[in-house]
């Protein structure tokens, strides 16, 4: 029996992929096992040349799964794909999973239990939540959260909690397109998700779950298009860093190390991208962020030196 789009669905799944045929179909058999059915999948295929559009083309005539698949006529990265995905959900809910992954049976059943949990008159304020992952051995993928169930923002569980690792979450598809992934004119690199991640964490709040709902299988290498050299992503990472030394220096005793490599981040990427010392100054709002920024200046300018002078020379030596 055909299994029809839904019009609304609760979640839109979303995979972006690039000649991973080999290893889609741990996502579709994992989607099979659903307890909870409500849901699309959008396969975002980058110009693939494996056979993954016939691949597609047979689960779709199948009918077993409500699967949209849609193809860039070339590899727009991960990012491109993103924005396509976001721009075509018709979820509430927004689930990202790789190409290479599987979750668990009970897996959207928990997270549409969780959010409902979150009384109606608070829900409001929370995009998201997020739960645990494993690698394929069943090991935890970096560490829990510090309460079974907490309330938070990813700022606050990197910086406050130490949380690190893998983890796995949705979003609400209204968030994730008031918040779109940056995209600067002319830069066809990759802007760390991160941008994103922290825009939305200073509006909203998280539930974050102790549950492990996701496997990470670590046998694919990344395969969608990335730089190839440092400063090839300078945009994006200055993005990102300058975020961090405007908005977050107020967590600065509970993590130096973080803020202050995306200080140095800051000065490099500055560097990197045209910007000069006196302009990375003006760009900067306060007394914090900008003694900050004066204690980064001389491991940035370092750094971009190293960089831009001594990666090309690297390049051309022979392999050891």
């Amino acid at each position: 029996m055909r299994i029809p789009e839904p019009a609304s669905p609760t979640f839109t799944i979303f995979t972006p992929t690039r000649d991973r045929g080999a290893v889609l179909h741990r996502v579709r058999d994992s989607l099979l096992r659903q307890t909870y059915r409500d849901f699309e999948w959008i396969i975002v295929d980058n110009a693939s040349t494996d056979g993954t559009d016939e691949l597609v083309a047979d689960w779709i005539a199948e009918g077993s799964l409500p699967i949209r698949y849609l193809r860039n006529a070339e590899d727009l990265g991960f990012q491109g794909s993103w924005r396509r995905a976001v721009d075509d959900a018709r979820g509430e809910l927004f689930l990202f999973v790789r190409s290479a992954d599987e979750i668990v049976p009970e897996a959207l059943e928990r997270f549409l239990w969780h959010w409902r949990s979150i009384p109606d008159a608070e829900r409001a304020r929370f995009s998201a939540v997020t739960a645990l992952a494993v690698d394929e051995h069943g090991t935890l993928n970096g560490s829990r959260f510090p309460r079974d169930v907490l309330d938070s923002d990813s700022i606050e569980i990197r910086y406050r909690y130490k949380v690190r690792g893998e983890k796995f979450g949705f979003q609400r598809t209204d968030v994730l397109r008031a918040t779109r992934i940056p995209d600067p004119p002319g830069f066809r690199g990759a802007v760390p998700a991160s941008v994103t991640w922290k825009t939305i964490a200073r509006r909203y709040r998280t539930r974050y779950v102790n549950e492990v709902l996701r496997v990470y299988w670590q046998d694919q290498a990344v395969s969608l298009s990335h730089p190839a050299v440092a400063w090839t992503d300078a945009p994006g990472r200055l993005l990102d860093a300058e975020s961090t030394i405007d908005h977050d220096v107020r967590w600065i005793l509970h993590a130096p190390i973080p803020i202050f490599r995306d200080a140095v981040a800051y000065v490099t990427s500055s560097l990197h991208t045209g910007r000069g010392l006196a302009a990375q100054w003006r760009r900067l709002r306060g007394i914090g962020p900008r003694a900050l920024w004066a204690a980064a200046v001389p491991v940035g300018v370092v750094f971009y030196a190293l960089q831009r002078y001594l990666s090309p020379i690297a390049r051309r030596l022979p392999s050891p």
